[in-house]
């Protein structure tokens, strides 16, 4: 979980400036239209939490002119360090296990249609520092015997650039990793030398690709995923950019492609369609869009 920004000790930090009522309408108004995420009077102490660590790392004296410097629009860095700065990542590994023996019972289906020629694509929407990509890399590595020769891409993108590169690293620290891990996360992390984290085995990695990218924005691929993880994401959305994500997601599976959702997300909106419940989170693709290739920027 990101932290909550807090003091630390023998630095400057400015807490007692006031974020005005203007001020905080602004800085909500950008995070809901950069990110989705619905930021009301009940989140003004942590968005004041959190964004006095930017004003100190960037010695401002106020909300004010930060409100100003993202306005100006020239610091593509510092929009990335506000996104950072706002989002919470709450993961770990296999997370929800009933999806993972789930992904696991798709897999004979996975291999058939692999030996016939047939793409499985795989997309982790939101997948924050990397626990659930590495996770669903881990499921279909134990299953899946003949994974080496299969056209097996698994696309991991998050809107957190600080997340992405955590994940492309794959380093873990022994808390993340945890007390008594599994016996298949164990079997795919090593200690470092130092005898302090743990290092992802580099053979997940051969299908994996991690992107920063915007799920509200534009998506640079085409082509069809047959399973999409986008889980407590869209919690933190508005009803009408729930609804219409939710569609998008649909829109991007293969007929009987599966969508996975966190366990206190559900689907709303008129979506009969197009999407019908195959489990309590998970949901199946409906009608038969025509087939669309995998583009490169896709995998």
């Amino acid at each position: 979980m990101k932290p909550e920004c807090s003091d630390t000790p023998g630095q400057r930090e400015p807490t007692s400036v006031i974020m005005s009522d203007a001020d905080f309408a602004a800085f909500a108004q950008l995070i809901h239209a950069k990110t989705g995420i619905v930021i009301n009077d009940a989140k003004r102490s942590m968005l004041v939490s959190r964004l006095s660590r930017r004003l100190r790392d960037l010695g401002l004296r106020d909300f004010g002119s930060y409100r100003k410097l993202l306005a100006s629009g020239g610091d593509a860095k510092e929009h990335g360090a506000f996104i950072s700065a706002i989002t919470t990542n709450v993961t770990s590994f296999f997370r929800e296990p009933g999806h993972f023996d789930v992904l696991a019972g798709m897999v004979p289906d996975f291999a058939a249609r692999a030996q016939a020629g047939d793409r499985i694509r795989i997309w982790s929407a939101g997948c924050s520092s990397g626990e659930e990509p590495y996770s669903i890399a881990m499921t279909l590595k134990e299953n899946w015997a003949t994974l080496d020769r299969a056209d097996l891409r698994i696309l991991a993108t998050d809107i957190d650039p600080g997340m992405v590169a955590t994940a492309r690293r794959g380093i873990y620290t022994a808390q993340q990793v945890g007390e008594d891990p599994s016996a298949l996360l164990r079997q795919n992390v090593k200690r470092q030398s130092d005898g302090g984290d743990f290092a992802i085995d580099p053979s997940l990695r051969h299908n994996l690709r991690f992107e920063e990218l915007n799920l509200l924005g534009p998506w640079p691929f085409n082509g069809m995923f047959d399973v999409i993880f986008c889980r407590n994401v869209v919690i933190y959305f508005d009803a009408p950019t729930r609804m219409g994500l939710w569609r998008r997601f649909a829109e991007r599976l293969r007929p009987g492609g599966t969508l996975f959702v966190g366990h206190s997300e559900r689907v709303d909106g008129d979506l009969e369609n197009l999407l019908e419940p195959a489990g309590v989170t998970q949901y199946r693709r409906t009608d038969h869009p025509a087939s669309a290739s995998y583009s490169r920027a896709s995998a």
